[in-house]
């Protein structure tokens, strides 16, 4: 993908592919959409996906594949043991990242499950840019904690500031001198911060972490898999990177971590994902859970025809102009609503554009969910799925007490080479038109709180009846219009 300029000054970002296979979508009345957001106890992961018109809840899995993936699925090879499809994968990840032993695993939390079983250690901690939902589960149900040490800039909500992914170098070296190294688990790295909006790190930040992790023995793990997204960033907003092609970037970030792990879900255009280990000792102690846990060594639960459509998006996932996609929608998304005064996180990270909650409905106080209220609300108004990355997405103490995010957003998540800017401009249209009626939308409860993982299946209220007359005044605005 380029940035074209047209005839009249404005700048539009322009696919470098063509469309050959549609999926038919449907946009609901409202009153559906309010039906239906009811019927999923105003949890947006609970709608029925025939119920959605733009689906931008997540990029898991829902990136759309290439001609050359499609094609390599119909060669794959289907032994149990053996298979020359895990060799071309193995041998793919070993080009790329440069580590010589890899592990399959089904997705990315299947990956955190089997290092977690290895390394964390109860009684200790440890520290990471920012977390992830699963990530911080897997850590914390063996006893460690997890702490953060992302920058103060990490959690302004709106900067200038380049790679508010950084980690907070200064914390980690106090961490090491007021607890030693053995009070470390291991120390994590997350491309992409997805929680604080899709937010990269500098490879020269990457690089300090790595320098104090090698000189107190400390083991440095990365979590890629949104990688493709850091690497663009890396390459258009770090200067010393500027010359560098993207598998040149993409070695020097591997060339730091002990191990890398992701979700080809999200890294690869696939579905499945893995870990890739630069020492044999610490694959030996963790391939047996493979087994366990996943499948054979070769196949790790995923499906070959998928690990062949990994192998190909991994190398599509080198070319600049295939990666590009995602950061560029995602900008001028970002760019669009904060034009028409919508309170985004800037500056545009991956993943997706990032509206922030507390801004948009400062009228509703923490405890009661503001990003889960938006995000219900936005597909009430439009039909568009996002997802709340808020308190919510949070876990209560072991007493109880609930902790307040330290953001609220909504994340509107932009599948690659999926949507197109007419489809992205009426999301833009409809939140627009919500931020002018913001006062409007109300606060949510929980009717039915799991205690794990909350977000992906809990079930909601509203603390009154703004729903009904939010769409009561959508159909005063917009007549038959959908």
């Amino acid at each position: 993908m380029s940035k074209v300029t047209f005839f009249g000054g404005e700048q539009f970002p322009l696919e470098m592919h063509k469309v050959r296979i549609i999926q038919k979508l449907t946009l609901l009345p409202i009153e559906d959409r309010l039906a239906a957001i009811e019927q999923a106890g105003f949890n947006t992961f609970l709608l029925q996906n025939a119920d959605v018109f733009l689906d931008m809840l997540t990029d898991s899995g829902v990136n759309a594949m290439s001609d050359l993936q499609q094609a390599a699925m119909l060669i794959a090879d289907d032994a149990y043991a053996g298979s020359a499809t895990y060799t071309r994968l193995y041998d793919k990840l070993v080009e790329i990242f440069g580590m010589d032993y890899f592990l399959p695993a089904h997705q990315g939390r299947a990956a955190e499950n089997i290092l977690a079983q290895v390394l964390v250690r109860p009684d200790t901690v440890v520290p990471m840019n920012y977390h992830f939902t699963t990530s911080k589960q897997h850590i914390t149900v063996h006893g460690a904690e997890v702490l953060e040490f992302i920058r103060p800039e990490g959690l302004e909500v709106t900067s200038y500031h380049p790679f508010k992914g950084n980690f907070d170098t200064d914390r980690l070296r106090q961490l090491v001198a007021e607890r030693g190294a053995d009070a470390i688990s291991y120390v994590r790295m997350e491309a992409g911060t997805n929680l604080i909006g899709g937010q990269p790190f500098s490879l020269e930040n990457l690089r300090e972490v790595r320098d104090i992790c090698r000189e107190h023995g400390l083991t440095l793990v990365l979590d890629a898999s949104l990688l493709a997204d850091n690497l663009y960033f890396i390459k258009t907003r770090e200067e010393a990177c500027r010359d560098m092609t993207i598998p040149e970037i993409t070695r020097a970030i591997a060339d730091c971590s002990d191990i890398l792990y992701f979700s080809a879900r999200k890294l690869g255009f696939g579905r499945g994902g893995g870990i890739c280990i630069r020492d044999e000792e610490t694959y030996k102690k963790l391939r047996g859970y493979v087994p366990m846990y996943e499948g054979f060594l070769t196949y790790g639960g995923m499906s070959v025809r998928e690990m062949e459509a990994i192998t190909v998006g991994l190398d599509e996932t080198m070319d600049e102009d295939m990666i590009n996609q995602g950061p560029q929608f995602i900008a001028y998304m970002v760019n669009e609503l904060e034009q028409r005064g919508v309170p985004v996180i800037t500056p545009p990270g991956g993943l997706g554009a990032h509206v922030d909650a507390m801004r948009f409905l400062d009228h509703i106080p923490q405890p009661e969910y503001p990003a889960g209220a938006l995000a219900a609300a936005i597909y009430l108004c439009s039909g568009v799925r996002g997802m709340e990355r808020g308190t919510m997405s949070e876990q209560r103490e072991p007493d109880g007490t609930e902790p307040l995010a330290d953001m609220e957003l909504v994340r509107l998540a932009l599948p690659r080479r999926v949507f197109t800017l007419s489809q992205v401009s009426y999301a833009i249209d409809r939140i627009h038109w919500l931020h002018q009626n913001r006062t409007m939308v109300g606060g949510m409860k929980f009717v039915e709180e799991p205690e794990i993982l909350r977000f992906f299946y809990g079930r909601l209220a509203p603390v009154n009846d703004w729903p009904h007359q939010l769409m009561a005044k959508f159909r005063q605005d917009f007549g038959d219009s959908l």
